[in-house]
């Protein structure tokens, strides 16, 4: 049985007049991001909470707004990006491992720029990032917290890059960053990860390899934990520091697994504490339960740790490889 409305008999005697009205203020009540929303069955990018989906990242985004949502992605490799302004917003792949934002950087920068009241990022592969300055990344860390987790950053010119944000968090958990780095463009080295004065600073279970150039990881943060990862520069070109905290820091560097490399643009050390000046004590930094050594067949003699602070670092159970010295003072 088909049901009838109660208010067509009344709605069909309108005059034609006011139901072009009607229409047209129905039409303006809905946003315009809607509008353009595709059914989600066939959306690249569609916001789970809601089941629209969009044609672009960005529409994607822009109909979270200053909200919370979560943008999907579809499997895929995508020659999108997309700005946050506001709002939270959780980017996830559909599919871990199967979408791809790569070779499209927004404001010149990266695949996502982010700048609303925080973020996080699941399972995406960022990739063939490059931008006139040398700083492409993967994601440019503005404003909130960030946590990332499995996903892959590779053949860009930075990972993550993040500028100063001192009471803010980024957290990084089970991903891997490839072929990233380099220091040949006017704006200065770039490097797997490059964190600014962000407050905190957490990257556990992942892995830095292959590097082209810069550190695999260099924090300005106050505050440091890097557990349970590896930083393979066994085939790395022009690489330098594996860790560098430039401006000090406390924190941890425990239960990590680390190889230098032949190709280096510095090889004296693994992990640097203050070469830049230590903004920040280092009093209490714990380097402990690591395992460091070169590649096979190199013979040099790197320290594991160099220190220009003069803090008392709390270094204990690190097993060094044959040539690596475990402290230098500097």
């Amino acid at each position: 049985m088909i049901m009838v409305s109660p208010y067509a008999s009344s709605a069909s005697r309108m005059p034609r007049w006011l139901l072009a009205a009607v229409a047209t203020v129905a039409i303006s009540a809905i946003p315009l991001a809607a509008v353009l929303a595709q059914g989600p069955s066939t959306a690249s990018f569609t916001v789970a909470e809601t089941g629209r989906g969009y044609a672009s990242l960005q529409a994607a985004v822009d109909a979270i707004g200053s909200g919370e949502g979560t943008v999907v992605i579809a499997s895929g490799n995508w020659r999108e990006c997309a700005v946050q302004r506001e709002g939270v917003v959780h980017f996830r792949a559909a599919e871990p491992g199967s979408a791809l934002l790569g070779g499209m950087a927004c404001e010149g920068k990266a695949a996502l720029v982010l700048r609303g009241r925080g973020a996080s990022v699941d399972g995406i592969v960022f990739a063939d990032l490059a931008v006139e300055d040398g700083n492409g990344a993967g994601i440019r860390l503005e404003k909130g917290p960030l946590r990332v987790s499995q996903s892959w950053f590779r053949d860009s010119q930075q990972g993550i890059l993040t500028t100063n944000g001192e009471n803010s968090e980024l957290v990084v958990d089970k991903s891997t960053f490839t072929r990233l780095g380099t220091c040949e463009y006017s704006g200065g080295c770039a490097h797997s990860i490059y964190a600014g004065d962000y407050g905190r600073v957490v990257v556990t279970r992942s892995r830095f390899e292959q590097g082209t150039g810069g550190h695999y990881l260099k924090s300005r943060a106050a505050h440091n934990v890097v557990e349970d990862s590896s930083f393979d520069d066994a085939n790395g070109r022009g690489t330098n520091y594996l860790i560098d905290l430039p401006n000090g820091g406390t924190g941890s560097i425990r239960g990590n697994w680390f190889v230098q490399g032949r190709d280096k643009e510095n090889w004296s050390t693994m992990i640097a504490i203050g070469a830049e000046g230590a903004n920040y004590s280092s009093d209490g930094l714990v380097i402990a339960d690591n395992e460091a050594r070169l590649v096979p067949g190199l013979s040099r003699s790197p320290a594991f740790v160099a220190d220009w602070t003069g803090d008392a670092l709390v270094m204990q159970n690190n097993m060094l490889g044959p040539g690596i010295r475990r402290l230098e003072l500097r």
